[in-house]
């Protein structure tokens, strides 16, 4: 009886899955094994089931033959692949020492700041007070010049305004200059005019009533 071909796909049912895999596997493993011996190899053989369960065959040991296989690979690769390794691993070292130097300035802050000094000797503490000192002249040394920068422009700008009103001035003709604050309050008030309810003249009286006025008062009503 002629054995048919297989067909080349995932067997569906499970348990002829299994199956099949038992048994290709102890072929498999044999295959290995006569091919070591027969032809003096050294093979490694590695399996993992669908279970994740392991199968291995070595003819002489398998770390030793993993060793070989990365030197060998290693040695065969190519020279772009292999500077792209070297890229990859200087940039990790390069990643590495950048988060080294911000951890040390994080703490470099921290301490500028004022905390974290419980670990601080008196030397670095000492450090700390000489650094801020020449931090706080530095910002003094910047604002005093910030400062006569703005007062030369400025002054700058103030001549220009004066040169401006000097043309004009003689363009236009020279005119009364005006008054200033000091000029203003020394200045006469000119007389103010009485409102007409300053000149009423009014009899409301303020007080207890004479009891004359009131008894005279009685009398011109009876009469």
């Amino acid at each position: 009886m002629v054995r048919g071909k297989t067909q080349m796909k995932r067997i569906e049912n499970a348990t002829s899955r299994q199956v099949t895999f038992s048994k290709r596997r102890n072929g498999l493993l044999k295959k290995a094994f006569e091919l070591s011996v027969l032809c003096d190899a050294e093979i490694a053989l590695i399996v993992f089931s669908t279970r994740g369960k392991l199968y291995e065959f070595a003819s002489s040991s398998m770390q030793q033959t993993i060793e070989r296989y990365r030197r060998h690979t290693r040695d065969n690769t190519p020279t772009a692949f292999r500077s792209d390794e070297q890229n990859m691993q200087h940039l990790k070292e390069e990643a590495a020492s950048m988060m080294k130097n911000i951890d040390l300035l994080e703490a470099s802050k921290r301490k500028l700041m004022g905390e974290d000094l419980g670990s601080c000797s008196i030397e670095e503490l000492q450090q700390i007070e000489q650094q801020l000192d020449r931090s706080v002249s530095n910002v003094r040394a910047r604002k005093t010049q910030i400062f006569m920068e703005q007062i030369k422009q400025l002054k700058e700008r103030e001549n220009v305004l004066v040169t401006e009103n000097s043309r004009l001035s003689k363009k236009h003709g020279n005119f009364p200059q005006p008054a200033t604050k000091d000029q203003r309050e020394h200045q006469p008030q000119p007389y103010a005019e009485s409102s007409p309810s300053s000149d009423v003249e009014t009899e409301l009286f303020i007080g207890l009533p004479d009891p004359r006025t009131r008894c005279g008062a009685s009398f011109l009503r009876s009469t």
